[in-house]
């Protein structure tokens, strides 16, 4: 029975490890396949990333006037 946990935990740490690393890797190299640009720009494309983002939650969360 304690086997099981072990085997279990391990194999847990194995998908946490590769999708870690997935991760890591995808930030490293631009998605457009472009050479990576300088931290500023990469920091402006995040912000630009995320406004984005949230305005287009604000335009969903509108509701009608209830005049």
């Amino acid at each position: 029975m304690r086997m099981f946990g072990m085997v279990g935990l391990l194999l847990a740490l194995v998908i946490a490890g590769v999708v870690a690393k997935k991760q890591l890797t995808s930030v490293a190299a631009p998605a457009s396949g472009q050479a990576p640009a300088d931290p500023r720009t990469q920091v402006q494309q995040v912000q630009k990333q995320v406004k984005e983002a949230l305005d287009a939650a604000a335009q969903a969360r509108k509701m009608p006037d209830d005049n």
